[in-house]
């Protein structure tokens, strides 16, 4: 069988520059190995920890939208001060009666309802009201924050004992919650066990053979998972985490951990074919393969800590989540892969002979070869695929989140589909205006009554409002009204009713010089999150594509190869946003896959998947373009040097991709809506860039460019710290 390289190949001595020298990985490497017993240790004392802490996690998250700064959250402050009402932990009670209900029976159901709600603290129910021939409902207001009403749910709906003849329901924001930790946990547990796990089993079986280095990659992802969500646990008792973080460290580090341990273990055979001990083939695996986990897991990191700085508490605690993954994937691959490595050893290692040994394909190299000699066919068919795939995305439409993602059949969402047919969606996460007079009696003022009776005119003739209730404050400064609306807050429908009512309602409604009317509850909120993330976004993206070129360029030795990575990545990106149109407004995955079908995306999804895909992008570009720069090192010509390293990376990065996407599918198979749109974002991009990104435009590019890719004049190379790298010429001939 004829490899790339058999055909006759140009080489030149290897310039004096380029000789390998000490190198931090190499010394941090045979730390490790010198005290293999200790690291091992102290990583599986992190994972007991770390373990044992996950189980206590889920109570301590929750997905709260807040934007502070805003006047959805200035209004939200005072309703928990004056009035009592912390807005994400209010509840919604629905009586379901068989016939209306006497006067008697309503009072015995009041009582009823005064006495369960006692038993939490700082909660008061409000008078029961009727809004159907057979439907009841009452609003219990409480200062409890979300995660702490959601921990609370069970001691009152136990305590909720109805009349006979009355069926009752616990419903709102902290009771869905609650009923749907169970469900996160259920769907993590089936997408671990059903979908990643046996999918990673067979791949690296495929790729690494029967042996028992196959272990090592899923003692890895046990280890670097268990250690985040220890540290997810820590941060969650200073900051608020949102419930999908979970989801997103298991997932995500099992796909993170097999991916960095998988191409570690198979740089690390190539090493001890040579011959040489199994220490010295640990240093040479951690000083190449090793780097390139390295610069790749930093890639990772540095998009998701630019999330950081978005003003938003839900994003920024998906960023530290997400953050964290990459960054306990580095120190563990720089310590514990090499102490794994060298307990394995060579015989832990070699595969076991099991059958006759088969012979590698040589579909990669027929592959290069193909690409070497058509490059500009490949790259034209590769970028028309992907801007097909992108063009999609220009119909994409956001919400802040939606109720109808969820499963249907949990107890506290059915009580709100019973209350939303009778009296509107609004009544999950009413609007809250707030008037604040300045001063106490203010709003009983005649200038100020006169502004609200226009208000309130003007709301009731508003196609949107369903119920409109107002509420006094003792003192009399501020005044609340409440207006359930007929959409749900995150619908357009909702979201444009904020704006008319901040633009247009409010104003012509001529309050005094002096009054403020604040505009809060769940649609307000949801307006401003997306106004607030999507104004910070596009400094996100210029951060990362400033921070993540000198990386790059650094890792490549290159001003051009960085360039071309960056503007493929945001293809792939684009492509993703594409499909996820496609997919879920258009609803091909409805027809296809059973997916849930939406008009608009979650709106926290494009800003994590662009920051979280940009950095497992570069994974493939590292792995593929670090063996490409080795063999132009070794002085092979560009033809041969990108030839060479599509060979040797061609396979690996094919299966790393699978067990990613298969990882990621455990998403799309869950019940949640948004994580539902998370997973298809991701393994479709990570889909795209494995194979038309990768393996297509990746060399077929470097191959139009030529001895250019590996340009790096001794100014910038002196700028970067790094060797530089002329533009010598080099025969170019392959065959």
């Amino acid at each position: 069988m004829r490899t790339a390289t058999a055909a006759p190949v140009h080489i030149r001595p290897r310039p004096k520059a380029l000789q390998p020298k000490p190198a931090l990985l190499a010394r941090t490497a045979r730390r490790a190995l010198r005290h293999r017993r200790a690291v091992v240790a102290v990583w599986l004392v992190l994972l007991i920890s770390g373990g044992v802490a996950s189980t206590r996690l889920s109570a301590l998250l929750s997905n709260d939208f807040a934007v502070p700064g805003t006047d959805s959250a200035h209004a939200a402050m005072i309703l928990e001060r004056r009035f009592g009402d912390r807005t994400d932990g209010e509840y919604l009670l629905v009586f379901a009666t068989l016939r209306p209900l006497t006067p008697s029976v309503r009072a015995q159901l009041q009582a009823t309802v005064n006495s369960a709600v006692s038993k939490i603290a700082s909660a008061r129910a409000g008078p029961i009201a009727r809004v159907g021939p057979q439907l009841y409902y009452d609003t219990v207001v409480s200062r409890l924050d979300l995660a702490h009403a959601k921990a609370e749910t069970p001691v009152l709906r136990r305590a909720l004992r109805p009349p006979r003849g009355v069926r009752a329901y616990l419903s709102g924001q902290a009771a869905i919650q609650h009923d749907l930790d169970p469900v996160f946990k259920g769907d993590l547990r089936h997408g671990e066990i059903a979908i990643a796990i046996p999918a990673a089993l067979v791949v690296l079986l495929f790729v690494l053979g029967v042996s028992w280095i196959v272990t090592l990659p899923l003692l890895f992802a046990g280890a670097t998972i268990a250690t985040t969500l220890g540290l997810v646990f820590a941060s969650a008792h200073e900051v608020v985490m949102a419930t999908y973080v979970t989801n997103l460290v298991e997932l995500v580090g099992l796909a993170l951990a097999v991916d960095y341990s998988l191409l570690v273990v198979y740089r690390f055979r190539e090493e001890l074919e040579r011959g040489d001990g199994v220490e010295d083939a640990v240093v040479r695996t951690m000083t190449t393969a090793g780097r390139s986990v390295v610069v790749s897991g930093a890639t990772v990191a540095l998009g998701l800590a630019l999330l950081l700085f978005i003003p938003v508490p839900f994003v920024r605690s998906l960023g530290i989540g997400g953050l964290l993954i990459p960054l306990v994937s580095i120190a563990a691959a720089t310590t514990l892969l090499p102490a794994l490595l060298s307990i394995y050893g060579r015989r832990g290692s070699v595969r076991l002979r099991v059958g006759p040994r088969r012979r590698t394909s040589d579909v990669w190299h027929r592959l290069a070869r193909s690409i070497m000699r058509r490059p500009l066919r490949y790259v034209a068919a590769g970028s028309a695929a992907l801007l097909l795939a992108a063009a999609p995305a220009l119909a994409l439409h956001l919400t802040p989140g939606s109720a109808d993602g969820v499963p249907r059949s949990l107890p506290s969402v059915h009580g709100f589909q019973l209350l939303r047919g009778a009296l509107g969606a609004g009544a999950l996460s009413p609007t809250q205006l707030v008037i604040d007079s300045g001063r106490s009696g203010g709003v009983t003022t005649t200038p100020v009554r006169a502004a609200l009776a226009r208000l309130e005119g003007r709301l009731r003739l508003d196609p949107e409002v369903a119920r409109l209730r107002p509420l006094l404050e003792p003192p009399r400064r501020y005044e609340e009204l409440v207006i359930v609306g007929r959409h749900e807050y995150g619908q357009p429908a909702a979201q444009r009713f904020i704006e008319r009512l901040r633009t247009k309602i409010i104003p012509r409604s001529r309050f005094p010089d002096g009054v403020r009317v604040l505009v809060g509850g769940g649609a307000a909120q949801g307006v401003d999150f997306l106004q607030r993330s999507y104004r910070a976004f596009p400094w996100l993206i210029l951060g990362l594509l400033a921070l993540t070129y000198p990386l790059l360029l650094r890792a490549f030795r290159s001003l051009l190869l960085p360039l071309k990575a960056v503007l493929l990545n945001l293809l792939s990106v684009s492509a993703s946003y594409g499909m996820l149109v496609v997919f879920f407004r258009y609803g091909l995955g409805a027809r296809v896959l059973g997916l849930y079908r939406f008009d608009q995306i979650e709106g926290w999804i494009p800003i994590f998947l662009f920051a979280l895909l940009f950095g497992l992008s570069m994974d493939y570009e590292v792995f593929l373009v670090t063996r490409m720069r080795e063999a132009w090192d070794r002085g092979l010509d560009n033809t041969h040097a990108v030839a060479d390293g599509l060979e040797r990376t061609g396979r690996i990065v094919t299966a790393a991709a699978i067990i990613m996407v298969a990882a990621f599918s455990g998403f799309v198979d869950g019940r949640i809506a948004g994580l539902q749109e998370f997973g298809l974002g991701l393994a479709v991009a990570i889909f795209v860039d494995a194979t038309i990104v990768r393996a297509l435009l990746v060399p077929s590019l470097m191959a139009v460019l030529g001895r250019w890719n590996w340009w790096l004049p001794a100014p910038v190379a002196r700028l970067a710290r790094v060797e530089p790298s002329p533009l010598a010429r080099r025969p170019e001939r392959f065959c």
